[in-house]
């Protein structure tokens, strides 16, 4: 018969091994996504700049997204650790930069930032803290400079259209890896280059191939508005 002292340390060790099994990383992929600023605004809805001022004419970062090989994605997983300010006060200036908001009204992006952390964030914070994941996403889009990799290959925001697969192709022969691209509709009706998809593996750190995609298409030649 087994003593109490026993018992209580298997159930320990129990509970150990199921607090390491629930902080394990529970996603197979990030999409990191990157928005286009001049097609955010140029839409029915428009857009508003934030309180620091017109955003540069570049790609801006919308997230980082844990996903699963099925392509469905995890969301609001720790209602416990909410987003707190103070954790990236050394990465704001370069957030603001870099992960600008569009939303109306205009704000200084805080709300951006902790509706991403709360909804994705959380769902990755067994390898990303909080600081870790914003500057993994910073660091990310530098790796992934999508403006260059465009404009080099001559595709440029001059609110001229450009082949779909001619977009694709500069950044693959830019960056390594295929992106997924999601249009949206102008002023207009016509479709334009709205967001770029590239899949990140589940450290935060490295680009890799995507093995499945976000449903929708855009047509065949799109608009690259200026901003």
């Amino acid at each position: 018969m087994e003593s109490k002292g026993s018992i209580l340390i298997k159930l320990l060790l129990l509970l150990n091994i199921s607090l390491v099994l629930c902080a394990s990383q529970d996603f197979d992929f990030f999409y990191f996504v990157q928005q286009w600023p001049g097609s955010y605004c140029d839409t029915q809805k428009s857009c508003c700049y934030p309180t620091t001022g017109k955003p540069a004419a570049d790609f801006s970062i919308h997230g980082l997204w844990p996903n699963y090989n099925d392509g469905s994605y995890p969301s609001n997983c720790d209602p416990n650790n909410p987003f707190q300010e103070s954790e990236i006060s050394d990465l704001t200036s370069s957030l603001q930069s870099n992960w600008p908001t569009l939303a109306c009204p205009s704000s200084d992006g805080i709300d951006f930032w902790t509706h991403e952390w709360d909804k994705h964030g959380t769902c990755s914070e067994s390898v990303l803290k909080q600081h870790d994941y914003f500057q993994a996403a910073l660091s990310l889009k530098e790796k992934a400079n999508l403006l260059k990799a465009l404009t080099s290959a001559g595709i440029q925001p001059d609110g001229q259209s450009y082949s779909l697969s001619s977009i694709k192709g500069a950044i693959k022969d830019a960056i390594g890896f295929t992106p997924f691209i999601e249009c949206n509709v102008d002023t207009s009706g016509n479709s334009q280059l709205y967001q770029v998809y590239l899949c990140v593996d589940t450290s935060g750190s490295n680009l890799i191939d995507c093995s499945v995609f976000p449903n929708g298409k855009c047509g065949s030649d799109i608009e690259f508005p200026s901003f």
